[in-house]
């Protein structure tokens, strides 16, 4: 069951800015969108920049974008970069990651309202709540969280290698934080570790209902269901596939079916779509329900980015002391996982 707090996030949830969202082919006449990407790539060589882009974002901002994914992949590519500037398309928390693995660059984030809510459903009071509540358990944070709460944390994880990191931790017990949906997928894989989960969500994947699945099912019964570990667990159980934005995208790719149902952010169905029509691959990909947007990921826009690329403006700054505590939460995944 779903609180009522909960319902009225995964309902309301700035429909305001989703309806903009819709209406958004229109954003970019002023300009001409190929005028944006010419100055945008332009601006990139002259100052050694990079823009790493998330794949929830605008599809259109694939086209200045030198790499884009999930968290996991992306903070493997903010890591390695030789670029003096990093762009960071995506949310805070993600441009803070990037940040805490290259502390000699200048990392940018477009839009300073692009936040997130599950990051935002846990602080430091509240883990310190949650930890003298469970003691002496190691913390193992979903990447969707501060810096600060990173700080805290044993170990940080993505919904690519939760599971992984989860197993390589060795432990006979751990708390979670914040996805209790995520912490619950990684349970369910991992019976013999106990896991607590901490009681964060994502308001988008929440609206995706046991009933959507159901629904689809019956209008699409040639069609394989994939879902993102965020979902609730009861959406999880009836997908024929759960796993991270990179695998729903690569396992779609690699398999033989011709219509896949996409229980993730819209983002990710219109890059298959995008992709499946460019190298033909005769494959169609339905979202599961037209309100699956993110509000927060749709903020960036290539006239934002343009805006923050030529200013250098919204950098990104963390305290030394909780960026050196939040780092080797980080960088214990990478050691950890394949």
């Amino acid at each position: 069951m779903l609180s009522k707090k909960t319902k009225e996030l995964t309902t309301q949830n700035d429909c305001s800015l989703i309806k903009k969202y819709r209406n958004f082919a229109f954003i970019y006449k002023a300009k001409g969108i190929m005028d944006l990407i010419q100055e945008i790539n332009k601006l990139k060589k002259e100052k050694n920049a990079i823009i790493l882009t998330h794949c929830y974002q605008r599809v259109e901002i694939d086209e200045v974008s030198d790499y884009v994914g999930d968290s996991f992949y992306l903070s493997k590519m903010a890591s390695k970069t030789n670029a003096d500037i990093i762009l960071f398309a995506g949310v805070y928390f993600m441009a803070q990651s990037a940040k805490l693995l290259s502390p000699n660059k200048k990392v940018l984030l477009p839009n300073l309202k692009s936040g997130c809510i599950m990051a935002d459903m846990i602080d430091v009071e509240n883990l310190q709540l949650f930890k003298n509540q469970h003691p002496n358990i190691p913390v193992v944070c979903y990447i969707n969280s501060t810096a600060e709460v990173k700080a805290l944390c044993d170990v940080c994880c993505t919904s690519s290698n939760a599971v992984e990191v989860v197993k390589n931790l060795g432990e006979k017990e751990v708390l979670f934080v914040p996805d209790t949906y995520l912490g619950s997928y990684v349970q369910s894989k991992l019976p013999d570790i106990k896991i607590t989960t901490f009681n964060g969500f994502c308001p988008t994947h929440l609206r995706i209902r046991k009933e959507d699945i159901e629904l689809a099912r019956k209008n699409h019964p040639d069609a394989l269901i994939l879902a993102h570990p965020e979902c609730h667990k009861e959406v999880s159980k009836l997908a024929d596939f759960v796993g991270s934005t990179k695998e729903i995208m690569e396992f779609s790719k690699q398999t033989n079916y011709k219509k896949y149902i996409i229980a993730t952010e819209k983002g990710v169905v219109d890059r298959l779509n995008r992709d499946s029509k460019k190298e033909n691959w005769g494959k169609e990909f339905i979202l599961i329900n037209e309100n699956i947007i993110c509000p927060n990921m749709k903020f960036n826009t290539l006239e934002c980015i343009y805006e923050t690329l030529k200013t250098e403006n919204n950098e990104i700054t963390i305290d030394p002391e909780i960026a050196k505590k939040a780092t080797r939460c980080i960088e214990k995944m990478f050691t950890i996982t394949v």
